[in-house]
């Protein structure tokens, strides 16, 4: 049996786009998913924490260093610019092995970099 088990966040993040007119996914600084052992194309959760919003897409791979947090296509219908996400990724262990993993969670700044 597999469990789906909490793998890596990054905790209170800022939106800083929201672009309906793309296909689909969030956009995340390259630094932050690196942080967060995230892949690009990896699905993830967003959390919004300012209107309880719950978000499945995938991540694309934003500019290095840039701070970017853009929620594209229909998702930025559910989100504005300015409002706090939490981006929670998961994975599939067996029992024995989600009870050794240790979860990343990864605490960016006010305008989204690492300190």
């Amino acid at each position: 049996m597999l469990l789906t088990i909490h793998k890596s966040k990054i905790h209170r993040a800022r939106v800083t786009q929201a672009n309906l007119n793309y296909v689909g996914s969030i956009t995340i600084d390259e630094d932050l998913i690196d942080a967060a052992n995230i892949l690009p194309g990896e699905k993830v959760q967003i959390v919004n924490n300012n209107n309880g919003e719950r978000i499945e897409t995938y991540v694309i791979r934003g500019e290095r260093g840039s701070g970017v947090i853009c929620l594209n296509g229909a998702a930025a219908r559910r989100v504005e610019v300015g409002d706090i996400v939490i981006i929670i990724s998961y994975g599939l262990m067996t029992p024995e092995e989600a009870k050794e993993y240790k979860a990343i969670t990864v605490f960016p700044d006010e305008n989204n970099r690492l300190s």
